[in-house]
């Protein structure tokens, strides 16, 4: 059966602009706040990371990745978690703990009472940590991605005043 010619030119028009549409989209989507980030490409986020400080990105222990960095003189960490073999993440965790300071569990206790963004406790050796983790199965938008780095920022900030 021949197809008529208006739907072959139809289909030539589709596929063509289907090409012309994708041939551009990850230089586009660097730079689009609305582009969708999830936790499959680190390089992405490592990349807004460095908006706020340095950032590398590593492997940890288990072969998944992992963003060291820096914000405002403070070291954090960016785990990435629900990988499979190292790839096809689900969400990530930034986390920080301060060696040579003091809080104590009540302090801790009000710091969690207090506070929305960031969970706070005492590790086995006696040292604050703060975590925030960032459930980014299906994606958020690179804006809304980049605003929740701020909120660690605010976080991570807010905390180190109380230490």
């Amino acid at each position: 059966m021949k197809l008529p010619r208006i739907l072959l030119g139809l289909a030539a028009a589709l596929t063509l602009a289907g090409c012309a549409s994708t041939s551009n989209e990850p230089v586009e989507a660097a730079n689009d706040p609305k582009a969708i980030v999830d936790a499959t490409n680190p390089e992405v986020i490592v990349e807004l990371a460095r908006g706020f400080g340095s950032a590398n990105l590593e492997v940890d222990s288990e072969g998944d990745p992992m963003i060291v960095g820096r914000i405002n003189g403070t070291q954090y960490v960016i785990y990435f978690y629900g990988c499979e073999e190292g790839q096809s993440c689900r969400e990530i965790q930034f986390a920080a703990a301060w060696a040579d300071a003091e809080m104590d569990k009540d302090g801790v206790n009000l710091w969690n009472e207090e506070t929305r963004y960031g969970k706070a406790y005492i590790d086995f050796e006696g040292d604050p940590v703060l975590e925030f983790t960032v459930n980014l199965f299906e994606g958020v938008t690179r804006a809304n991605l980049e605003d929740t780095i701020d909120w660690w920022k605010v976080a991570l900030t807010a905390f180190e005043e109380r230490l």
